[in-house]
């Protein structure tokens, strides 16, 4: 049997972090089957156990975080110094910060770059973005939403493929019983994109015609004493539960408890952009469970209007109220927006979006 062909995966976020980038880099690496696939990665806390505990070849590379967008500069050297070692045939790259690096294997070594793309990065480091576009062999794009974005660079000279990240399909979605209608938000409170000021605002209104709905709030980060100080305000604060981060678990049993997710992204202020994707919206479908989501970004291409979950105007408290409320008062409307949107979901299992991603690169390679 011939050998595998020598794949490099170049990410800065990889698990034990958590994030949407991180899971798509992970199952990358573990699910290329056709690939003997070798990963550098950022070091973060508890790296060193995680790597123990799965079978994957990653070197780590140690960079102060204090140095912000300096700290991938070790990536990007390490990538390279590996590369010589390993002698990829082909060179993933999972955001457009580890492109310097991509590009250099290409030129030294003449393995192909497929780049990837995901959305917020494009607006933040426009410049960089039209140079990891115009580097590139092959891109992937991971929304409708983030290959326009890319486009807008003016730097479109790859071959473009739109592929959206995937979903792990769970053993078990029996919803677990759950005695107050209840709604989930799963996101880092990092970037006020996601809505949850909306939720806040929104929350009176719910809970007028909902009156002992329940808000369940998984995620950290510095937006939290903001939001928790909002809920205050608007007298709603004994009807949210800010869990902050927890385990997998945890995450997973909240998502057979709770009737709906809901995530109002919305197109930031600025150049910068919004929602990639949300794999969290397939995620709550890959549950049974409908989503309520801004008719905006990525999301037009994660959920289906009316299909599996509700899309509305992100920036509009009334509306996404009301969508809240629709569902949890209409469990027979929820169920079959939920049902829909696990079958859905099958679609998206990453063993399929994994095969889709390998063709790329075997295709390229031939």
């Amino acid at each position: 049997m011939p050998a595998k062909p020598r794949l490099l995966l170049i990410t800065p976020d990889f698990p034990p972090d958590r994030g949407g980038i991180q899971v798509l880099a992970h199952r990358l690496a573990g699910g290329l089957d056709g690939f003997q696939t070798k990963v550098v990665a950022q070091d973060s806390s508890g790296a060193a156990r995680f790597d123990a505990e799965h079978d994957l070849a990653v070197r780590r590379v140690k960079a102060d975080r204090r140095l912000r967008g300096g700290r991938n500069l070790p990536l990007n050297a390490v990538a390279l110094l590996e590369a010589c070692r390993f002698r990829p045939q082909a060179t993933l790259s999972a955001h457009l910060v580890t492109s310097p690096a991509a590009a250099l294997i290409h030129r030294t070594l003449g393995a192909p770059t497929l780049q990837y793309f995901h959305a917020k990065e494009v607006g933040a480091k426009p410049r960089l973005a039209a140079f990891a576009a115009r580097q590139a062999q092959d891109v992937i794009a991971v929304s409708q939403y983030t290959s326009g974005l890319v486009a807008a660079t003016g730097a479109f000279s790859a071959d473009v493929h739109l592929i959206s990240p995937g979903v792990d399909i769970p053993a078990d979605t029996e919803p677990l019983p759950e005695s107050r209608p209840t709604f989930l938000t799963i996101a880092r409170l990092e970037d006020r994109y996601k809505g949850h000021d909306i939720l806040v605002r929104a929350l009176p209104l719910i809970r007028a015609k909902v009156p002992d709905v329940h808000w369940v709030v998984i995620g950290d980060g510095p937006l939290r004493p903001g939001l928790e100080q909002l809920a205050h305000s608007h007298e709603v604060a004994d009807a949210v539960s800010f869990l902050g981060s927890v385990p997998d678990q945890e995450r997973n049993a909240w998502l057979r408890r709770a009737h709906l997710l809901s995530m109002p992204s919305r197109l930031p202020a600025g150049d910068f952009a919004g929602e990639g994707f949300g794999i969290v919206y397939l995620e709550a479908a890959a549950y049974g469970k409908p989503v309520v989501a801004g008719n905006v970004a990525g999301a037009l291409d994660a959920v289906v209007d009316r299909e599996t979950g509700l899309l509305v105007d992100p920036t509009d408290h009334l509306a996404v109220a009301e969508a809240i409320a629709r569902l949890l008062l209409d469990p027979e409307l929820a169920r079959r927006l939920g049902a829909a949107g696990a079958a859905r979901a099958r679609e998206f299992a990453w063993p399929k979006i994994c095969a889709r991603v390998e063709a790329v690169l075997l295709e390229r390679l031939a």
